[in-house]
């Protein structure tokens, strides 16, 4: 053989086949991928988005109170009776026999529909990028 080295590494004499893939530089111990072997496949995924919102006005529908990745992100908007959304809030509120309200909660939690993980990657297939013919 011409490239014995090479040879080794590919041992069907064929290098993968990474069209329509993105490449990852393989990790080999650094730590920022661990635990994969090179050329092995990985799934795409995205951070978690989890966050959950209060209501408890039921003359505003205004919130009461979000944490998570709502915090900061969910602003109170006018109310309307022709608003698909306040509709929706208004159906989350529980209205107790004495007129008064109490907030039922509305969450998100991405995970639970998309793959996710502690970074935002495509797929992807790990590879070294040197490639020596020896």
């Amino acid at each position: 053989e011409e490239y014995p080295e090479l040879a080794k590494a590919y041992p069907t004499n064929k290098l993968p086949d990474l069209r329509g893939e993105f490449i990852r530089g393989w990790d080999d111990g650094r730590g920022m991928d661990t635990g994969r072997a090179i050329l092995s496949a990985q799934g795409d995924a995205i951070r978690n988005i989890y966050g959950e919102f209060k209501t408890v006005n039921t003359e505003n529908y205004s919130i009461w109170e979000s944490v998570g990745s709502f915090k900061g992100a969910v602003v109170p908007l006018n109310p309307s009776t022709n608003n698909s959304y306040f509709s929706l809030i208004r159906s989350m509120v529980t209205e107790r026999t004495d007129g008064a309200v109490y907030p039922k909660v509305i969450g998100l939690d991405a995970s639970r529909i998309v793959p996710t993980a502690n970074e935002n990657r495509p797929r992807n297939i790990a590879f070294n990028y040197i490639v020596r013919a020896a």
